[in-house]
């Protein structure tokens, strides 16, 4: 049995002090865990903690706090959660408590969550700076105010409260985008899996199932896994795959349709995305091969470019190009590369870039532009490379052959000092290996 991959707890303290010498001795980090969330009346939906406090901790349960306080002799890492209760845990499950915490995530120190209001207000004192995230919770927001304002009505007793508030995801977000050996670990297991699950969709979808019946394959190979949705996953037959953010999964799946398949597992907090696009009854249809083989070729041209020392947008730009430059030679765009290109004309096809960061949230944290500049790529950072063409069903300005085809072809890539490595490239991609690896799946059945 493969062994399962694990973040150690130094890893989480490696972090936290390296954030914690970013911040400076002077400032104060406050990070509060994310909220569960109802679903209906007093249901709620699966908690998911907020992946900063889990990138920085590990610590998955809710109604917690982080302080990071930098130089404190008395203890830098202070955690603030929920005490054991054994009534509690009969209904919702077993919970860390302060002793737990300490031993499992190598906390300096922890509190019960009841203590916050009385500890925190002495923490702020003294520390000129604070760095948290304004805006995500409202309610904890006027609470961390509340705090700050209690230390200034004791300036006149020479209590020095904080007096700058810096956000947190200009230092975190920047230490989130370059990923460690044991994040890759993990990101290459949920690749894996999410390999796996489309290959199992594409070997099995016939003329007539529903979209729905899809997903759940996809999803079933996920949970055997391990491994949950990272995102809601898309299925979408006909022109249903022309709609980029298609996640109603309902309709039915016709002989000579494609279906993009656009999903992704999540495995312990990391995200996979993975999109690829095949035709229901096994063999493309002439005007669908000539898209899907311009889109392949788009890609293949942004991950030339997914080099250290290369800018970021060089990719879009690249397949961009590619793009358009095959919708030219297919008649769907008329005049001239470079006109076509300045005027943005592909964008009747082509309406989204190139791809994004990926780790703890699919659409993970980290700048594409630094001074105003595309930045430079550098080993550790991972991205997808998702070029597609999009040709609605009631553009009547193409000809009727082309009407209602969608496809998007995507892989996740990190960057390293050799080069590209793809995570997902154990998946068919061309429509030659697509066809056979059906062909295949087929006759096996």
């Amino acid at each position: 049995m493969r062994a399962i991959p694990r973040i150690p707890p130094k890893t989480y303290l490696r972090r936290r002090r390296q954030l914690m010498r970013m911040a400076g001795n002077d400032a104060i980090l406050v990070l509060p865990a994310a909220k569960e969330t109802v679903r209906s009346r007093d249901t709620h939906h699966p908690y998911r903690q907020d992946s900063d406090f889990s990138y920085l901790t590990g610590f998955a349960e809710p109604e917690a706090v982080l302080v990071l306080v930098p130089g404190r002799a008395h203890g830098e890492s202070l955690l603030f959660c929920r005490e054991r209760d054994p009534e509690r845990e009969g209904w919702d499950g077993p919970r860390q408590g302060p002793e737990g915490a300490v031993d499992a995530i190598g906390m300096d120190d922890a509190y019960p969550i009841g203590d916050l209001d009385d500890i925190l207000p002495g923490l702020l004192e003294g520390r000129s700076r604070v760095y948290y995230h304004f805006g995500r919770d409202a309610e904890f927001d006027l609470q961390l105010i509340g705090w700050v304002n209690r230390v200034r009505a004791m300036m006149r007793m020479g209590a020095q409260p904080p007096h700058e508030f810096l956000e947190l995801g200009h230092l975190l977000d920047e230490m989130r985008l370059f990923k460690d050996r044991d994040e890759l670990k993990l990101m290459q297991r949920a690749a894996d899996i999410s390999v796996e699950a489309h290959a199992a969709v594409m070997g099995e979808v016939r003329p007539g199932m529903h979209e729905y019946q899809l997903q759940a394959r996809l999803e079933y190979v996920f949970r055997v896994h391990g491994a949950v949705p990272a995102y809601g996953s898309i299925v979408g037959a006909g022109a249903n795959g022309c709609v980029l953010h298609y996640v109603a999964n309902t309709g039915r799946i016709n002989d000579g349709d494609l279906v993009l398949v656009d999903a992704g597992a999540e495995f312990r907090g990391y995200a996979a995305d993975i999109t690829r696009t095949f035709p229901a009854n096994g063999r493309f249809s002439r005007e669908q091969r000539l898209l899907h083989d311009l889109v392949v070729e788009a890609q293949s041209a942004a991950l030339a470019q997914a080099r250290a020392g290369v800018a970021y947008q060089a990719g879009h730009d690249a397949a961009v190009e590619t793009l358009t430059a095959g919708l030219l030679e297919l008649g769907l765009l008329k005049g001239s590369l470079e006109k076509n290109i300045a005027d943005e004309r592909y964008k009747r096809f082509y309406r989204h870039k190139t791809g994004h960061w990926i780790g703890l949230d699919v659409h993970d944290v980290g700048e594409y532009r630094i001074d105003g500049q595309s930045r430079l790529l550098e080993p550790g950072m991972v991205f997808t490379i998702e070029p597609g063409i999009y040709v609605s069903p009631g553009d009547t300005s193409v000809a009727a052959k082309w009407r209602g085809i969608g496809i998007r072809i995507e892989d996740d890539v990190l960057v390293t000092a050799d080069g590209p490595r793809v995570l997902t490239d154990d998946l068919p991609r061309s429509a030659e290996q697509i066809e056979a690896f059906m062909s295949d799946n087929a006759r096996a059945a």
